[in-house]
């Protein structure tokens, strides 16, 4: 499922930063389903844009049982993403899609109950970008806050950034021993990184 930003881009293989969404991209609020809680971390804007004028797509990639709780809707989350794009556009800072996982292996609903490739640390939700977009994976990077995204970005062969903005690089202890390509303080370092890199 995704929400759309520019216009898809043809024909050759292009690089994309992939981005977690809550505790990278927005302040985390546990099991957020309001627009009204959707709040931007700082730097937020400025990275987007600078990954946009490096020639970057920008893939926003998240978890969401709030949908397999049954506390929000597929639709609900739609339109959270679709301000969420819309006020980054704002700001001049452009996202192409956003994808979310609305499954839990132990989900409340039922349709929703299922152990999916989709899911985090799963790489199921890169790798339809990955085909759709046609990117090329060894030029990509993903940025999130959590172990979970880093396995992720391994096992679709993306380099991985770890952000401290957010509550997930201090969990997933069951992720403990794997090491992110980088580790940084925010967005706005994973621009120097990313700009210096060859």
């Amino acid at each position: 499922m995704g929400v759309p930003g520019r216009h898809e881009r043809k024909l050759r293989k292009l690089r994309a930063i992939f981005l977690d969404r809550d505790g990278t991209i927005i302040r985390h609020v546990e099991l957020m389903r309001r627009i009204a809680d959707l709040k931007f971390l700082p730097y937020v804007a400025r990275a987007i844009r600078a990954f946009n004028k490096l020639g970057f797509l920008v893939v926003v990639i998240t978890n969401q049982p709030v949908i397999a709780r049954g506390l929000a809707t597929p639709k609900e989350i739609d339109r959270i993403h679709a301000v969420l794009v819309r006020r980054l556009k704002t700001k001049g800072a452009s996202v192409d899609a956003v994808y979310f996982c609305p499954h839990h292996p132990n989900a409340d609903m039922r349709r929703y109950r299922l152990a999916c490739s989709c899911r985090k640390p799963e790489p199921g939700m890169i790798l339809k970008a990955l085909k759709k977009y046609r990117i090329n994976p060894k030029q990509s990077y993903i940025i999130g806050d959590g172990l979970i995204d880093v396995v992720a970005g391994k096992r679709a062969s993306l380099k991985t950034i770890l952000v401290k903005t957010g509550p997930g690089s201090r969990e997933d202890l069951k992720y403990k021993h794997i090491r992110p390509d980088f580790l940084v303080k925010n967005l706005s370092q994973a621009i120097k990184i990313i700009s210096n890199a060859k």
